[in-house]
């Protein structure tokens, strides 16, 4: 029995959900066709039905990452609150569900153009969202450090996830945390 246009629709976003989960925790390439449609919770003959391959997934469910991290997260009215939400344990912790960039920015690199998703929208709003902040904090909005803060940030994040060590882990983190709020702890 062929599902209904609304099950359809709602077994294509599970699948792009969980793919936007599996690939931020264990990188695009590591992930199947197969995983992604079990943690669906579909069998892996249905996915050709939603998508014409795992490169029009990966696409979308970048796209879909992106998006949702944007939306979910709440107002921030200082860089220093961004920075220490982004830079928090509990970021660093759930690669599943944070940053797309800090998770996979090495192979979105690699991949073509236009299998990027929507990175480079991605960045930009990060970008625009950063010199607001500079804005908001009375400073002149300064988009040459608005790209170096952001940077800094997801580089920490990527760095604080690769060492095997909690302690320098906690220190990447908090140093970072400092250096963005210029030693001013967000409210």
């Amino acid at each position: 029995m062929r599902p209904t246009r609304e099950q359809a629709r709602e077994n294509r976003r599970r699948i792009i959900e969980t793919a936007a989960q599996l690939f931020r925790e264990n990188g695009i390439h590591a992930v199947g066709v197969d995983a992604v449609m079990k943690g669906a919770g579909l069998t892996h003959g249905g996915f050709y039905g939603h998508f014409k391959s795992k490169d029009e997934l990966t696409a979308e469910a970048v796209s879909h990452a992106m998006r949702e991290s944007l939306e979910s997260e709440p107002p921030f009215g200082s860089i220093a609150e961004f920075a220490a939400a982004y830079l928090s344990r509990e970021h660093r912790d759930a690669s599943g569900e944070g940053c797309t960039i800090a998770a996979l920015g090495p192979e979105l690199a690699r991949l073509p153009g236009e299998k990027r998703g929507s990175v480079t929208e991605y960045v930009i709003v990060r970008v625009r969202q950063m010199e607001k902040l500079q804005s908001t904090e009375g400073g002149a909005s300064d988009r040459r450090k608005a790209i170096a803060d952001l940077s800094s940030m997801i580089g920490a994040l990527v760095m604080a996830r690769a060492v095997g060590d909690e302690e320098l882990s906690n220190e990447i983190l908090e140093e970072t945390r400092q250096s963005l709020s210029g030693g001013k702890e967000a409210m």
